[in-house]
């Protein structure tokens, strides 16, 4: 049944406008996805959708229609809102026509193992930066993206904003640097670091057949004591007065040379 809200104060709204702190995300276990694509996007890969908002306007959309009955199957709250509670949800204005609150999930590590290509995340900050690393490893099809240590949330809202529906289909998995260290020795990957001691440019460097790009954080790179791990360490060469790119750049960068290596497997014609 599609319930009709107008009011801020009803229950469900005031659920779904908490989820902007990391706090009712970590107590409720969910998050929150913007737009008809992308909470369709999470639906048909299985991720749990807990509630379902959108506006009248929005239900004279076939699209928009069927996915609200496909929530209704999956036993979701439904609710038919006004654009002033949206607004309030979304904390802008002109906010997404849909919403969605899916259960967060993280991935084992271990279903990671016969991936060809991970991205490991050194205490990352930014949750622009993680939200565009997952869009980037979504765009060539790699296995996940491992946080290691403390690290920004990847369910916050402006992660799940950056990675435009890559949320669901990038897995992410969390683990300190010790045990997964250990882990990817055992499974067989290289592991190959960003860094300005690099000797290697990223054009010159092997990546191997399973591969492990670890970044460091935006602020100092990746740890003396990581960068020892490494099997190798690569730079990206520059031109001007700056000496680094963007965490989420030289991610890409890095990423789509290691893709280029695997022969642009999986890339569409």
């Amino acid at each position: 049944m599609i319930q009709d809200v107008t009011s801020p104060q009803n229950s469900l709204v005031k659920l779904a406008k908490s989820l902007d702190r990391k706090k009712a995300r970590t107590e409720s276990g969910l998050f929150l996805a913007e737009g008809a694509r992308h909470v369709g996007e999470g639906l048909d890969l299985g991720w749990e959708l807990e509630a379902l908002l959108f506006s009248a306007a929005a239900e004279a959309r076939p699209a928009v229609q069927s996915l609200a009955q496909q929530a209704l199957k999956t036993g979701a709250r439904v609710a038919r809102v006004s654009d002033r509670v949206l607004e309030a949800v979304a904390k802008r204005d002109n906010a997404q026509s849909v919403l969605g609150l899916f259960r967060q999930r993280y991935t084992p590590l271990d279903a990671l193992a016969e991936a060809p290509f991970i991205i490991a995340l050194e205490r990352i900050r930014d949750p622009g930066n993680l939200g565009t690393i997952l869009r980037t490893l979504d765009s060539v099809g790699g296995g996940g993206v491992v946080l290691l240590e403390e690290s920004c949330d990847p369910f916050s809202m402006e992660a799940v904003r950056a990675s435009m529906g890559s949320i669901f289909s990038s897995p992410v998995a969390k683990s300190d640097f010790a045990g997964f260290e250990t882990w990817r020795r055992t499974q067989g990957f290289k592991m190959a670091g960003t860094s300005l001691k690099g000797s290697t440019r990223h054009t010159d460097t092997d990546f191997g057949s399973k591969t492990v790009l670890l970044m460091g954080n935006e602020q100092s790179g990746i740890p003396d004591s990581w960068a020892e791990a490494c099997d190798v360490l690569v730079r990206l060469p520059m031109a001007g007065r700056a000496d680094s790119l963007n965490l989420a750049i030289a991610t890409a960068v890095t990423t789509y040379e290691i893709w280029r290596q695997k022969g642009f497997k999986g890339a569409r014609d």
